[in-house]
């Protein structure tokens, strides 16, 4: 399928289920955060079903995907930049995260921290080469660049890598304050003791959910219905915690629950009342090289 041609929406969107995974492994590491990759994945996504009707008869769709998700992740970056005071013309090439990270173990494995330390365009050919395993040809394809230009960009890329591997990590633990605190454990207490009409109480009118790379649900009404579908399965444990030092609730499994999370789940509040849901159930790729910490 992905070196065939993509003409149609249907065919589309079953190379968009293959490679899904795949283009969430990149944007992650181009993000710094799983959380922020699925984002931009999405948006990625809805760039490449918008385009597909001018485009035409696509030869290699999967170079075409990534280059349309490199695109999104440099938008991302450039955003990001913006909302942190930085000049909004500056190179995205001089967009570095200036924390501290450590990492020894493979390029591969590189924590997503680790990789935000290398310019943006060192860090995709790494991603794409060393990650995702891309040649050199497809390489320069997603990024817009030559032969030389990508071998340039690995060999220093490679190399500070290699360099940031004997710093220490030392950043501090990320601190969950009140009321957020209270709220996150009241929720996972509720949830773990399957008492959803206590949960629902807590939901904002205009609550949102989003399971993602499944379903959207607005409203009290809507939303509520989600929580008798888990009332359904028993293969969840729920725990406070971060990922990549946002608060989230880790999901294990109960016959393993000191084991890694198998997903997450994401909330927003206001008022003291659940606003926004956003469950990876069905996007479990996602914890792929998330920072996770458990609450204590």
């Amino acid at each position: 399928m992905n070196s065939g041609s993509v003409e149609s929406r249907a065919a589309l969107d079953r190379l968009l289920g293959e490679l899904r995974p795949k283009l969430h492994r990149y944007c992650a590491r181009m993000t710094g955060s799983v959380i922020d990759g699925e984002d931009v994945v999405q948006e990625a996504l809805v760039k490449a079903i918008e385009a597909l009707p001018d485009t035409g008869p696509i030869a290699h769709p999967e170079g075409w995907l990534f280059r349309i998700a490199h695109n999104a992740a440099l938008d991302f970056l450039r955003r990001r930049a913006r909302q942190d005071g930085v000049r909004s013309e500056e190179d995205p090439d001089m967009l570095v995260d200036p924390t501290d990270v450590a990492s020894d173990r493979q390029v591969a494995t590189t924590s997503l921290h680790t990789f935000m330390r290398l310019p943006v365009k060192q860090r995709s050919c790494v991603i794409l080469m060393d990650v995702i395993g891309h040649s050199l040809e497809e390489t320069g394809e997603v990024i817009d660049g030559s032969i030389p230009t990508v071998k340039a960009a690995l060999n220093r890329g490679r190399s500070r890598l290699r360099e940031l591997a004997q710093e220490p990590d030392d950043r501090p633990l990320p601190v969950l304050a009140e009321p957020q605190r209270s709220l996150l454990a009241a929720y996972v207490d509720r949830f773990n003791a399957r008492d959803f009409d206590a949960i629902r109480n807590m939901l904002a009118n205009e609550v949102r959910l989003e399971l993602v790379n499944k379903t959207r649900m607005n409203g009290k009404s809507e939303v509520s219905r989600y929580f008798s579908n888990y009332a359904l399965v028993h293969d969840w444990l729920l725990v406070p915690g971060f990922v990549d030092r946002r608060p989230a609730i880790l999901v294990r499994d109960p016959s393993n629950a000191s084991g890694a999370p198998t997903y997450f789940v994401l909330l927003d509040w206001a008022g003291g009342q659940l606003i926004r849901i956003v469950d990876f159930r069905n996007a479990r790729y996602a914890t792929e090289g998330a920072e996770i910490l458990t609450l204590s």
